[in-house]
């Protein structure tokens, strides 16, 4: 299963969201360029415990290293492979959560998870030596809190069946708890200072999120945030949007299927394209729709042959309701 996206829309542009995963991407590129010196950059700037409870290896760092790699370890990642997943499920989640806590407190938020991912980390594996690297503490943060804002929310995701692409959605309660249910029982397998991933900096940053959460919804937004969110209103909705047709017939068999398609003002003014993704009896059907110039809340779109299939294979119509949001 791989996650698209979610299907709650931000209302603004997550420019913090989105610098963060700029700067994953930077600090990448800066790692592959060390060469020969990779290792030591890597030791000097990730989470290493036994830096800071073994006196012998604490002396070979100064002060300024041993803080500065509390932040520094959650833009670090082991491989390419490594940084996408991570800013892949960052870009999914986190934008809605910094669309409710805005640019601001969303970035001293994520921080935040990350220090404290960390700390979770390196008190549960005190005495290890293993380099802890990247971004997945603080990610997890963010998911814990998406999980507290959304949890009615769905998870677009994209299951390949025989080169079928299948889209389903998940509701994001279930998938974020699924999630951090596999990250405990993977903790709970891992010896303390074992190798691998770290899991217990994972579940850190998903409970710190939670609670970090509840105490900056607290804090009053700054004015600069608001100015932030006027000047970066999105003008597009999702291009992908899944839909599950209903009917008006008490019948199982009606072939007109009625659903709605959500738009900006500014698609709706100038006319867009989506891909619709919905069911068709036992069928899964992947639909390119226009959505003319012009069009206003309320206007009804007629697919021919778009609709339910009935047992003789004669197929309805389908009607989308265009939502102007």
């Amino acid at each position: 299963m791989i996650p698209l996206r979610d299907t709650i829309q931000s209302k603004s542009y997550p420019v913090i969201n989105t610098a963060l995963i700029a700067a994953n991407g930077l600090v990448y590129l800066l790692q592959l360029a060390q060469g020969d010196r990779l290792h030591q950059f890597v030791v000097t700037y990730s989470l290493v415990p036994a830096r800071y409870s073994i006196p012998a290896i604490a002396t070979q760092f100064t002060l300024v290293e041993q803080a500065f790699s509390f932040l520094s370890f959650m833009f670090l990642h082991g491989g390419f492979w490594h940084l996408l997943g991570n800013m892949w499920i960052l870009y999914i989640f986190g934008d809605n959560v910094e669309d409710r806590l805005g640019p601001v407190r969303y970035l001293f938020f994520y921080l935040l998870c990350g220090f404290a991912s960390g700390l979770t980390h390196l008190f549960i594996n005190w005495h290890s030596q293993l380099p802890t690297v990247g971004a997945s503490g603080a990610i997890a943060g963010v998911m814990g809190a998406y999980f507290l804002l959304y949890p009615h929310s769905k998870i677009l995701t994209f299951i390949p069946i025989f080169f079928i692409p299948y889209f389903i959605e998940i509701p994001a309660f279930f998938f974020l708890g699924l999630w951090f249910l596999l990250q405990f029982i993977s903790a709970a397998g891992t010896p303390a200072g074992g190798g691998g991933i770290a899991w217990w900096a994972h579940i850190g940053g998903f409970v710190f999120g939670i609670l970090f959460l509840k105490l900056f919804l607290l804090v009053p937004e700054l004015s600069i945030s608001r100015q932030i969110r006027k000047k970066t209103t999105k003008k597009k909705s999702p291009r992908l949007q899944v839909i599950q047709p209903t009917s008006p017939s008490t019948t199982t068999d009606a072939p007109k299927v009625y659903q709605t398609i959500v738009v900006t003002p500014l698609e709706a003014q100038l006319g867009t394209r989506k891909l619709l993704s919905f069911s068709s009896g036992s069928r899964k059907k992947l639909l390119r729709v226009t959505v003319p110039p012009g069009s206003r809340d309320g206007t009804v779109l007629r697919l021919a042959g778009a609709g339910q299939q009935l047992q003789d294979g004669t197929e309805g119509d389908l009607y989308l309701k265009v939502a102007v949001r």
